[in-house]
């Protein structure tokens, strides 16, 4: 390999990325609709979030409503049940005023009665003789005298109590007396705890106002009973089932009005927008603040990855490139399974390329070697053929056949490699070109025996220089001969047998021709081969015992290796 193909830069291919660009798209394709898909489910969320806290404002709402509106009930009851009282229809007031006191005790309502001219008398907050005072609420008054129904005020600024109050106004006719009104009247206070006892969730205000807009009661901060009521114009606002948008002194606000049946009071619960939405706003910012954290340990994550598994890639890259020009590869330990698992299979491919050209310089070793040796063996067949020839056409003929004999061993040689020609495949090789018309006057069997080059090419010889006096002298001269080959193993060694069989007599003769040189000197010689010629009446036999040793390709001496040239 030349200097300049060692050093040569390998450049990425136009279009190509690295490992990091595909990691970090398969993380954002992973992450990405995760993250989105999470926004949905909080959104979603905070949508059932906020109809689950709608419904619990109204019905808090309603329940506030409807707690002010028993207490009011029970007032009234607790109203007509004094108006009843035996003492007031006679006139004797100072008993109903002894009997309102005991039964009022303990609490903070006040009765007193209120006369034609607005006057009031016999209030349970001073003593009976205290003198008469006149009502702060005379329109209440004039309504309720102009009915026969309780009339409920709104807030009023009591005199004696110096609070504000509401009252109940029952006519009451006492005959002679005319009609006057029994008056209850109770601290506006009252209903502070009502609201306090329907907790609503963080953030919502609740205030309790009068038809004139006044606070009743509210949650603090809102406002003082008897204020009005700032936070926003809520006597323009409509009634709601559900709450509604409203624009507060303190921004946009979402918010639920309630009116009371009983005394057209109004009760109005409201937060501002952004107390709402905050849990979705600091849902999405721990989503976005964990998506950062997330995204930062992914991407280092993938940094880390990618480097490994650059190093990696590389390093196959430099395998791949060692093995291209033909070095030794070595598996390396990669943290990546599949990576080693390509180092592996490189050395391996490596390893066969090595024994692959191992082989190829030794069949080359041996080609050369063969060559020479078979120029040898030229020189001998022509110089033996001459001896033996009448004329130069049988000469040529004779050496002709003899070279085509060679060359079936070579190309047998040459197709099987180290790995050894079958015996029987060279036997049928050589004898092929001689074989009679007439099937079976040939037999040739045996075990399958393997033989290394040098045994494959004296054999092939010796074959055909046997077919070759077979059809000279032997079984193939007429039609009547017969032609076995068979073999078996005995031990250490291989027992060849070539029985000719013939109709006619054969006459014995010891003439030794290149073709029993074959036979005797180089089997012999090259194979350390007994070998043995037996005439019969009807033919002849050639006998060999040859050690396994000297054919069996796995057993056989490889040529010495020869110096590579420049």
């Amino acid at each position: 390999m030349s200097k300049a193909a060692e050093t040569k830069t390998i450049h990425t291919r136009s279009g190509s990325r690295s490992i990091i660009f595909y990691l970090l798209v398969l993380a954002f394709a992973g992450v990405v609709p995760s993250f989105l898909f999470a926004g949905i489910l909080i959104q979603r969320n905070q949508a059932a979030q906020e109809s689950t806290v709608e419904t619990l404002i109204v019905a808090t709402s309603r329940s506030i409503v409807q707690a002010m509106e028993r207490e009011i009930a029970a007032n009234i009851t607790t109203l007509r049940v004094l108006a009843a009282s035996p003492a007031l229809r006679a006139g004797d007031y100072r008993s109903f005023y002894d009997a309102s006191v005991v039964a009022l005790a303990g609490t903070n309502a006040n009765l007193f009665i209120v006369n034609p001219d607005f006057s009031t008398f016999a209030s349970t907050r001073e003593p009976f003789d205290s003198p008469p005072r006149t009502t702060n609420d005379i329109p209440s008054s004039e309504r309720a005298f102009a009915g026969t129904e309780p009339v409920v005020t709104d807030l009023v600024f009591g005199a004696v109590s110096r609070q504000w109050v509401y009252n109940i106004l029952l006519p009451v006719d006492l005959g002679p007396e005319g009609t006057k009104l029994i008056a209850l009247n109770q601290p506006a206070s009252n209903f502070a705890g009502a609201l306090s006892a329907n907790s609503l969730p963080q953030g919502w205000n609740t205030a309790l106002l009068d038809n004139e807009g006044r606070i009743i009661a509210a949650t603090p901060g809102v406002g003082e009973a008897g204020e009005d009521f700032t936070p926003f114009n809520a006597m323009a606002q409509a009634f709601s089932l559900g709450w509604q948008h409203l624009d507060t002194n303190q921004g946009a606000a979402l918010g639920v009005i309630q009116r009371s049946v009983t005394t057209g009071w109004r009760l109005v619960a409201w937060a501002p927008v952004s107390s709402i939405s905050q849990p979705l706003l600091i849902a999405v910012l721990m989503l976005i603040a964990g998506g950062i954290v997330l995204l930062g340990l992914i991407l280092a994550a993938l940094f880390w990855g990618s480097k490994r598994i650059g190093s990696s890639v590389r390093g196959l890259a430099r395998d791949a490139r060692r093995l291209g020009a033909g070095e030794p590869v070595v598996a390396k330990p990669y943290p990546v399974s599949e990576i080693a698992e390509v180092s592996e299979a490189l050395e391996q491919a490596s390893e066969v390329r090595q024994a692959a050209e191992r082989e190829v310089r030794f069949l080359l070793r041996e080609l050369a070697h063969r060559s020479k040796n078979q120029m040898t063996v030229i020189a001998a067949m022509a110089k033996q053929t001459a001896r033996g020839a009448t004329d130069l056409p049988s000469y040529v003929q004779a050496f002709e056949r003899r070279i085509l004999g060679l060359a079936r061993s070579t190309d047998l040689l040459l197709t099987h490699g180290t790995a050894g020609v079958l015996l029987g495949e060279l036997i049928e090789h050589h004898i092929e070109p001689f074989r009679p018309v007439t099937a079976g006057r040939v037999q040739i069997a045996g075990p399958a025996v393997r033989l290394n080059g040098q045994a494959a090419q004296t054999l092939g010889m010796a074959v055909h220089e046997l077919a070759t006096n077979a059809v000279k002298y032997g079984a193939f001269l007429d039609d009547e001969g017969h032609l076995s080959v068979t073999w078996q193993r005995d031990g250490e060694r291989l027992e060849l047998v070539w029985r000719e069989t013939l109709v006619r007599t054969l006459e014995a003769s010891e003439r030794s021709g290149f073709g029993t040189t074959v036979l005797k000197s180089m089997v012999g010689r090259a194979l350390n081969a007994e070998v043995e010629r037996i005439y019969h009446a009807d033919g002849l036999e050639w006998r060999f015992a040859i050690p396994l040793a000297g054919i069996d390709p796995a057993l056989a001496p490889a040529p010495a290796d020869e110096p590579d040239s420049e």
